[in-house]
């Protein structure tokens, strides 16, 4: 997420009273979680065991709850909770607008667009030209959909990403989703898709892919250009899917992890770690569809060789 205007590091320190190691000449161009930062970002840590990958990371102004040694060219606010005010600058500069009516006023339309009875847009959402908006969809804060997009029936699109801080009672507090929901030209959703924005960066669904009905889209997740996605496909948050990946019907894919291009994963499989691309993967963890045929072939040999060896 990028702020409309840069903060010093200065301004940050004397505001939330904070202890300011390094660099006291930067600004701060945005906030982000670890997984999304880049050069100018905000981002935090409140154990010590993360701080050094907080601090070798992209950022430029660290938040930490206890004093560390300041890499060059970054600075570090030291302050009591650092989440807290990580979650109060993202407030700040993604306030919520409840909705009073079905279009918020803020909302941005082309003229082309086509908008069906029942449809609900929140503040800030940007409808791309010729683009076509089917009935009773929801269409949160912040979503940009570009040209020649559907969004069947019933999809909800930029819901609040499934996101929550756990305290030291163990209780949860949630996090404010300060990224947004992307949906670049000639996307097609079906109905009863749902696609969380990202906490701090961006759900992209790149340019050309189409999703069948009943697909969950996590939080932060980037997908690729043209890839296939087949009814009750769920996909964790934070996972990057590349270009021209196809995913059969009731494909699971764990967070954070990566599936490269060309891939085809058959359906009911799950992934639960990193793919290569331009394979076909199969089972639950998928695999090689070659290997895997290999493993269930042996597996059902198994009771004859039990015999035989009895």
């Amino acid at each position: 997420m990028q702020f409309p205007q840069p903060i010093s590091v200065r301004e940050l320190a004397r505001r939330f009273n904070a202890q300011l190691i390094g660099d006291e000449n930067l600004m701060a161009t945005g906030i982000n979680e670890i997984h999304k930062v880049q050069p100018g970002d905000i981002a935090f840590s409140d154990a010590p065991k993360y701080f050094s990958k907080t601090l070798e990371s992209a950022a430029t102004v660290i938040l930490l709850n206890q004093p560390a040694e300041c890499p060059p060219g970054k600075a570090i606010l030291v302050v009591e909770q650092p989440f807290e005010v990580y979650d109060t600058l993202v407030r700040e500069h993604r306030p919520f607008q409840p909705l009073t009516s079905a279009v918020h006023p803020e909302a941005e339309i082309h003229p082309t667009a086509i908008i069906e009875p029942g449809v609900v847009i929140a503040a800030n959402v940007r409808i791309g030209a010729h683009s076509h908006i089917q009935a009773n969809a929801y269409i949160g804060e912040y979503t940009y959909i570009g040209e020649y997009v559907v969004v069947g029936p019933g999809a909800i699109i930029g819901s609040d990403a499934f996101y929550f801080k756990k305290q030291a009672d163990k209780s949860y507090t949630k996090w404010r989703s300060g990224g947004r929901v992307i949906l670049e030209n000639h996307v097609d959703i079906g109905a009863g898709c749902t696609i969380n924005k990202g906490v701090s960066g961006d759900t992209i669904i790149g340019e050309g892919s189409k999703l069948d009905c009943q697909i969950h889209i996590g939080h932060g997740v980037v997908v690729g250009k043209n890839c296939l996605f087949a009814a009750q496909v769920g996909i964790g948050g934070k996972t990057i899917i590349e270009d021209n990946v196809v995913l059969y019907g009731q494909v699971g894919v764990a967070q954070a992890i990566r599936i490269g291009a060309g891939a085809v994963v058959l359906a009911t499989s799950g992934v639960s770690k990193s793919l290569e691309g331009g394979k076909t993967y199969f089972g639950a963890p998928a695999e090689e569809i070659r290997e895997k045929y290999k493993e269930l072939a042996a597996l059902r040999m198994l009771p004859d060789l039990v015999r035989k060896m009895s």
